[in-house]
């Protein structure tokens, strides 16, 4: 396992490659990655050109009602090269975050977001674009590379047998790759 010494956009790359190489000792075939602009998921075709990519977003609506995050020239492009883009809503938060904001009081999910953010807020996110990607029907069920980070870019890559929301207790994070140290 490689730590980072602190979070952000510059182990995106390494981060990268470090993902590709574990897959192809593995023999894995997918990898998902979180991106809002596409430049993780650019920045993956071009290091990991043997590996499926599933790029998931943030759902419509996110920062903007009912506008879309990733830009749709960006969307097109992506797609073009044979990238899924998974638009969907956050699988550890979602619906449970309004409530909790109306109401207060604890929240499971919230609770379980929270505690692979123990790992690091890109493990947190690994985890939540697996099941975001299995749910859109994205992913064969085999185990994948997922990779996410901490606001931009990529710092965090796990080995995971994913799962859908339902089958949550399913999931298994099987090795982590890399993370901060520091966060």
């Amino acid at each position: 396992m490689t730590y980072f010494d602190a979070p952000g956009l510059e182990n995106t790359e390494k981060t990268l490659q470090l993902a590709a190489e574990r897959a192809k000792l593995l023999g894995i075939a997918e990898m998902v990655v979180a991106t809002t602009s596409g430049r993780t998921a650019f920045k993956a075709l071009e290091i990991c050109k043997a590996l499926k990519i599933v790029a998931v977003t943030y759902h419509c609506g996110f920062d903007e009602a009912f506008k879309p995050v990733m830009p749709g020239d960006v969307r097109k492009d992506l797609e073009s090269m044979g990238v899924r883009v998974v638009s969907a809503t956050h699988a550890l938060s979602g619906v449970e975050r309004s409530v909790f904001n109306k109401y207060s009081g604890s929240c499971p999910v919230l609770l379980i977001a929270d505690t692979l953010r123990l790992f690091g807020q890109g493990t947190k996110v690994a985890v939540e674009i697996s099941i975001m990607a299995a749910d859109a029907g994205a992913l064969s069920g085999k185990d994948i590379v997922s990779v996410g980070g901490s606001a931009h870019g990529a710092d965090t890559a796990l080995v995971i047998k994913p799962a859908h929301q339902s089958g949550l207790f399913d999931l298994r994070i099987r090795e982590i790759i890399c993370k901060p140290r520091n966060f």
